[in-house]
């Protein structure tokens, strides 16, 4: 995971300079604020044009799946968030592992609320099954 992290940091900067070159080649004068307004603005809403009609058609069947991929990446933001709190303020040691185990804790948690949702789930269908006959 570690590498794919490089990995994505490598091609986040060779966007930047690619942005920042194109920037320059063509005489434009946005300042480093104005191209994050620009950039992060336009990818907002790229991501926004992707994430809406997929969560509308999830909304209609599958609340928890969106609620999950909030949560995750909630999730996310908070263990990036203290581990570079940890290296600014020198409370802890900032290491990537701590940021996987982490999500893996939410994974294995959610693991066990799916299995018990499931089971109580189940029993409910088969209380309304029997009900029927």
């Amino acid at each position: 995971m570690k590498e794919a992290l490089y990995y994505i940091v490598g091609m986040v900067a060779k966007l930047h300079n690619l942005i920042l070159s194109l920037n320059d080649s063509y005489e434009s004068s946005f300042t480093d604020k104005e191209l994050h307004f620009l950039v992060i603005g336009a990818l907002g809403m790229a991501i926004l044009f992707v994430i809406y009609p997929l969560f509308k058609l999830l909304s209609r069947h599958h609340v928890m799946v969106i609620a999950w991929i909030y949560v995750f990446t909630l999730i996310l933001v908070i263990t990036f968030a203290i581990e570079i709190g940890q290296g600014i303020t020198h409370t802890g040691v900032m290491d990537f592992a701590d940021i996987e185990f982490g999500v893996i804790g939410f994974f294995f948690m959610f693991l066990i609320f799916s299995l018990i949702r499931a089971v109580y789930h189940g029993i409910l269908h088969l209380i309304r099954w029997c009900r029927k006959k």
